[in-house]
């Protein structure tokens, strides 16, 4: 007998950002989306270049397009850290250290082709210590740039990136790396860890 596996889930958001439901991954990215739950994550070399990715050119969301390190979204129930290094593994093939958490309150929407992004999507930096095995099918090219001349060009208009990847570099400290890590509780209620 042959188990299908369950579609991946993702954690439906109220304005105030509590859990308020689940809806199937594959259905949630519409002309409508509703608000969900996601992150993002910038990894950095020991020499300060960020890791940029340009999305594989059949993905569902802003096919073909420059943005940061890694996306994706929590499972229900699962702590947001744990996503985040969950999908570094599955999407750029490779493990991180000293995962921070940067912009707890980071929210934004975009659209593209009639798609529409509608995320709570707090950003986490990170090392990558190790190379880089992308999936094809989630990643269509990589590049390590230096993070000042990265976001010095994005910051002026020269660099195209998507819609998310921009207001992020806007709100991100000139040297992530350095930022104090913010505090838990600053996440969306959804997200915020569950202490016993």
């Amino acid at each position: 007998m042959t188990h299908l596996a369950a579609p991946e889930q993702v954690v439906l958001l109220d304005e105030e950002g509590h859990a308020v439901g689940t809806a199937d991954k594959l259905g949630v990215h519409h002309a409508g989306t509703p608000l969900h739950l996601a992150f993002s994550c910038y990894l950095f070399d020991g020499a300060g270049n960020v890791l940029l990715t340009r999305r594989a050119d059949d993905k569902r969301t802003f096919p073909g397009v420059w943005t940061n390190s890694c996306c994706g979204h929590p499972a229900p129930g699962e702590p947001l850290a744990e996503a985040v290094r969950r999908r570094v593994e599955q999407e750029l093939g490779t493990h991180l250290t000293d995962l921070r958490l940067v912009l707890p309150r980071f929210r934004y929407r975009a659209e593209q082709d009639g798609v529409v992004e509608n995320e709570m999507c707090p950003v986490y930096v990170a090392l990558a210590p190790g190379p880089v095995d992308p999936d094809p099918t989630e990643v269509g090219e990589t590049a390590w740039e230096p993070w000042a001349d990265f976001r010095a060009a994005v910051l002026s208009g020269t660099r195209e990136v998507s819609v998310w990847c921009r207001e992020q570099v806007e709100q991100l400290p000139a040297d992530p790396l350095s930022a104090p890590v913010a505090p838990e509780d600053d996440l969306p209620p959804a997200a915020r860890p569950r202490h016993a």
